[in-house]
């Protein structure tokens, strides 16, 4: 990534605030990054401009979502911050994430070949930032979509369709009829016949009063909420030749000629309440994607069919490492030991890394009076995403959406000097936040979750060296778990904030300054920072080019004023400190779905649930298998033995189907020599080794977290060289 200057600003797809203090209910980066099939009406159309095109694209883009997007959707549904950037909206998308670009190998050991799709990739997908075409392509398609949908249903009313990160949808009322996924094909050759007859795209200005007159006569009552909603004039409208036409500010391509009839495809049926709001009518969705030509589309498709091998809710199941049981409760995560035991290891990596570094660990309740929650500001900016409250001997209780509160109050609780900062506390902290059941998405977008949450308490003068540590922690722990390659946002003061000119520039320079420091290149959103202070956002990609919201860095100027914080200066005067919120992971959750569609379900031999699978060939052989695994156990090796009862070639491909690294085969020449057989999933079979040479080389693969094949064929060559120069010394 080219290092940019901190002088040179580009405008970019922001990220959500992680700590809702903020008053924006953004929750892209700790509960999902999906937009999810049901319930979120039309925040996706903001996200498409963004880097040097965006002014450009304003004076068509702004109308479109200040004024024809609902301006009454719920905080779930719009998360929108229209008034400061066009672009400004949360990630919530369904399925991959927007960029697919096959990367360089996730730096996961040797585990990281047997998952990677490396492919040559001759065709390149472009983004909507990257390609102001590929924006109108999507965005006429939509309105070709609704316009072939009421030739074929007539009675259908349309209500919004906005372009998304890999193609569009519209939403439509469709009263009695119900789509099929049969009719999709219909649709589509109906959009094809359109699309041949190069019906030219026309805008008209017209007054308010002309609008509602032709939408009342049309009988479209979604059309008259849409305008009524508009706050700007005039109002525009785009036409499809003579026949079509909807609100709309644009942009589109001239003549529906110019599609790629073979770069688009109907993808999939949905419902969503119209607004966002569940009390609502249920309308009907449909899903389409649209390239420049049939080579992306082609690609596309193949990169969404590697994704859904990796879909972590189904590899959840299938490897056994978690549930969602419906009746305790949607969006409530059940760890099944498998994947608590990797969720451990992920755990202790953490706190291990964040005490080398001088965090101290920090655990606070569940719950809080009620008027904790005002005093921070929770209650009021972020009602809506919290559960209700319960009465305690006649006081109001919340249960915490957030941790940072109860980090603020141990801060209070006694009288700082300034010799004592910076402070750094860490949490791996349980929080709860509703949302509706419709937007739930397997570990993505949950009701309860834990964040790896921390706060760091420190000098203006200390500022920029502890950014700079926070950036070293990110790419210490999210390498570890095969993160290599970022994408890094900084965002800029907005326009209604808190704090003074000289300390938003103080901070931003010090941002700015460990970015640089750092060697990170990144990306300027002038204005997305959070009310409370300017912020760091970091994307990674897996290993199919997806990018994923994960760490962020924020300044918060707001709560160590709303809780007084104070700390006691050189000088003998009592100042506040800089406050900054810091999560790597985002949540524990969500970082595991992520690990999990990262390696497709394979995790390396130094993390893997199982590390090692005995396979008894028979009944005679089962003594000397349960011996070998109470050994590797005692040595803290992760061992199972297989109850024997299918033939070996079964019982390896059952190890195998279980993404299980190492299987030991035991048979009478191995009860006799005392040894096991390797064989590894990804070396295949390595041999015979006795029990302590095997504990050795998985000693060795743990702790340099390589594959124990690479390890005992490495071991193997250098003891075949010693041979042979013995041989040659004789």
């Amino acid at each position: 990534m080219e290092q940019r200057s901190g002088t040179v600003f580009r405008k970019h797809l922001p990220s959500a605030s992680l700590f809702p203090a903020a008053g924006l209910t953004l929750w892209a980066l700790t509960t999902g990054s999906m937009l999810v099939l049901s319930s979120i009406a039309c925040t996706a159309s903001a996200r498409a401009t963004s880097g040097t095109r965006r002014a450009a694209l304003n004076a068509f883009l702004r109308p479109t979502l200040s004024s024809y997007l609902p301006s009454s959707l719920s905080s779930t549904s719009r998360a929108l911050s229209i008034s400061r950037s066009v672009s400004r909206t949360s990630q919530r998308f369904h399925g991959p994430p927007p960029s697919f670009a096959p990367r360089s190998p996730s730096h996961l050991g040797a585990a990281a070949t047997s998952t990677e799709v490396r492919p040559t990739q001759a065709v390149k997908l472009p983004s909507n930032d990257q390609s102001p075409n590929l924006l109108r392509i999507r965005h006429t398609s939509a309105h070709v979509m609704a316009m072939a949908v009421q030739r074929l249903f007539p009675s259908v009313q349309v209500t919004i369709g906005p372009w998304i990160e890999n193609g569009f949808y519209y939403d439509f009322d469709t009263g009695d009829t119900k789509f099929t996924e049969e009719d999709l094909s219909k649709i589509k050759k109906e959009m094809e016949r359109i699309i041949k007859k190069r019906l030219p795209l026309r805008r008209e200005e017209v007054t308010r009063e002309e609008a509602r007159k032709r939408i009342e006569a049309m009988q479209e009552p979604y059309k008259l909420e849409i305008l009524d909603g508009i706050k700007t004039e005039p109002i525009t409208i785009y036409h499809i030749g003579d026949e079509w036409w909807d609100l709309c500010a644009g942009p589109h391509v001239e003549s529906t000629g110019d599609l790629p009839s073979n770069a688009i495809k109907l993808e999939s049926l949905a419902g969503a309440y119209w607004r966002g709001d569940e009390k609502r009518a249920m309308l009907t969705r449909i899903y389409g994607t649209a390239w420049e030509s049939k080579e992306q589309l082609k690609e596309y498709q193949r990169l969404m069919e590697e994704a859904k091998k990796r879909d972590h809710r189904v590899l959840g199941r299938k490897l056994d490492l978690f549930s969602i049981q419906e009746d305790a409760g949607g969006g409530l995560v059940f760890w099944h030991p498998k994947g608590a035991t990797v969720r451990k290891i992920v755990e202790d990596f953490w706190k291990d890394e964040h005490e080398r570094r001088e965090y101290q660990l920090l655990y606070t309740p569940h719950m809080a009076n009620l008027q904790l929650w005002k005093t921070s500001g929770h209650f009021d900016f972020y009602k809506e995403g919290m559960f209700d409250q319960m009465e305690v001997e006649n006081e109001a209780f919340q249960i915490r959406p957030m941790n940072c509160p109860f980090h603020c109050l141990i801060f209070k609780d006694t009288l700082r000097s300034y010799r004592e900062l910076p402070i750094r506390w860490a949490e791996l902290g349980t929080v709860y936040r509703y949302e509706r059941s419709g937007t739930l998405h397997g570990l993505m977008r949950v009701r309860g979750f834990t964040q790896d949450d921390a706060h760091i308490f420190c000098l203006p003068s200390q500022l920029q060296d502890e950014i700079r540590g926070v950036l070293d922690l990110v790419e210490s722990i999210l390498s570890k778990f095969g993160f290599v390659d970022y994408e890094v946002m900084l965002s800029t003061r907005p326009e209604k904030s808190v704090g003074s000119e000289e300390i938003w520039q103080a901070a931003t320079e010090a941002l700015v300054g460990a970015l640089e420091r750092k060697g990170w290149g990144y990306e300027v959103d002038e204005g997305g920072g959070a009310f409370y202070g300017p912020k760091i956002d970091i994307k990674i990609r897996d290993a199919i080019g997806r990018l994923w919201q994960c760490s962020t860095i924020q300044c918060d100027f707001n709560l160590p004023e709303r809780f007084d914080l104070e700390y006691v200066a050189d000088d003998g005067s009592k100042k506040r400190p800089i406050m900054v919120h810091r999560a790597i992971f985002g949540s524990i959750e969500r970082f595991f779905g992520i690990l999990v569609e990262n390696t497709a379900g394979d995790f390396p031999l130094w993390m893997s649930p199982v590390q090692m699978r005995l396979l008894p060939v028979t009944d005679k052989a089962m003594d000397h298998a349960q011996d070998i695994k109470k050994r590797l156990s005692s040595a803290g090796f992760r061992v199972e033995v297989d109850p024997g009862s299918e033939r070996l070639g079964k019982q390896i491909r059952n190890a195998e189907q279980a993404r299980i690294p190492v299987m030991g085969i035991i048979g009478a020449k191995e009860v006799e020599s005392g040894g096991v057989t390797v064989r590894t999933r990804l070396g295949g079979q390595l041999g015979l080794y006795g029990v302590e040479e095997l504990a050795s080389g998985l000693v060795s693969a743990v702790e340099s977290t390589k594959e124990l094949h690479e390890v005992l064929e490495k071991r193997d060559e250098e003891v075949k060289k010693e041979k042979e120069q013995e041989k040659e010394g004789v």
